[in-house]
């Protein structure tokens, strides 16, 4: 599959190794920082990602983690797309500020789109900032609809008196594939088709974090991925981050919050972070009740006929950002 922009000699795409993290980093930095100047905030520098976060992202996508090239053979945009069973969702993706305006943009988005519906996805979604009518006017004119929100809270714990963690990593390899196959079950009961398995194999085997479990008599009563390992490079590990995180109930979200505190307690971290999906008001309630607080949100958007499934009893978040 090749698009050829003979306009503004940008060819692709081509699938991103971890050769190119360099150029993809120089790329998410400029283009963010960029768009926060023509908001308006112009003391704002966005960093460059963590290298291992961006071998993460990269892992996690395969074929769908996409480059275009000028005539330097320097990237000029990106797009970077996974799939979770049935669910499908775009980024981080950003075109560089000298090549915007060309129409670099909507080949990027389409192209990504396509390629994750012929994989047989359901939902198509991507995460873009709510206060930037022109990147969802951008998205919209693209066949995307504006959802939910994602709110991103944090809490500052005590990293004393919480219970022994219970992580995925600690179990033996029998009992780790029990705890997988029974984890994957929860979630397909939440919203059939959906499947964290390869988010959860790939945070273990790079060492970004663990996935937290709460155990009842019949199995997982809920999980939660996480990862400590710093967001931005040359930063120090000072906050864990939920990107996935499924419960059958309320009590078992509680459990599962406690855990990840827990987690987050015996190495060390104080900060937790929770990308809480609105559109599961008892449990943003829940996390306001238990001391987090409100830092950022992003909006939800999804492409016309692929739209986003919720669980009707439970919680299901699932993170469209790395």
């Amino acid at each position: 599959m090749r698009a050829w922009l003979p306009d503004t000699r940008i060819t692709g795409p081509e699938r991103a190794t971890e050769r190119d993290i360099e150029g993809l980093n120089r790329v998410f930095a400029e283009a963010f920082t960029d768009r926060y100047r023509r908001d308006g905030l112009i003391g704002v520098r966005v960093p460059q990602l963590n290298p291992l976060v961006w071998r993460y992202a990269l892992l996690d996508a395969g074929e769908g983690a996409m480059t275009w090239r000028d005539e330097h053979d320097d990237i000029a945009a990106f797009n970077v797309a996974h799939q979770a069973g049935v669910e499908g969702w775009m980024g981080p993706l950003a075109v560089r500020p000298d090549r915007q305006g060309t129409g670099v943009g909507k080949t990027i988005v389409r192209t990504a789109a396509d390629w994750l519906i012929d994989r047989g996805v359901t939902t198509l979604g991507l995460e873009t900032m709510p206060r930037t009518p022109e990147n969802i006017g951008f998205y919209a004119r693209l066949g995307f609809g504006p959802g939910f929100l994602t709110v991103t809270l944090t809490n500052e714990i005590a990293t004393r008196g919480h219970p022994t963690p219970v992580l995925l990593s600690h179990r033996g390899a029998a009992d780790k594939e029990a705890a997988m196959e029974s984890g994957r079950r929860l979630v397909d009961e939440l919203v059939g088709g959906i499947d964290f398995s390869r988010e959860i194999l790939l945070t273990a085997e790079l060492g970004l974090g663990d996935t937290s479990l709460v155990e009842g008599d019949d199995g997982v009563e809920a999980l939660a991925v996480w990862h400590s390992a710093p967001l931005a490079d040359s930063r120090t590990r000072d906050e864990v981050r939920v990107l996935k995180l499924a419960a059958r109930d309320d009590a078992a979200f509680d459990a599962a919050i406690a855990a990840v505190e827990a987690a987050a307690a015996k190495a060390g971290i104080r900060r937790i972070a929770v990308r809480c999906q609105s559109r599961y008001d008892e449990a943003f309630r829940r996390l306001v009740a238990r001391g987090y607080r409100v830092r950022w949100t992003d909006l939800r958007m999804t492409y016309e006929g692929y739209p986003e499934r919720h669980a009707a009893h439970g919680i299901l978040f699932s993170n469209w950002e790395i």
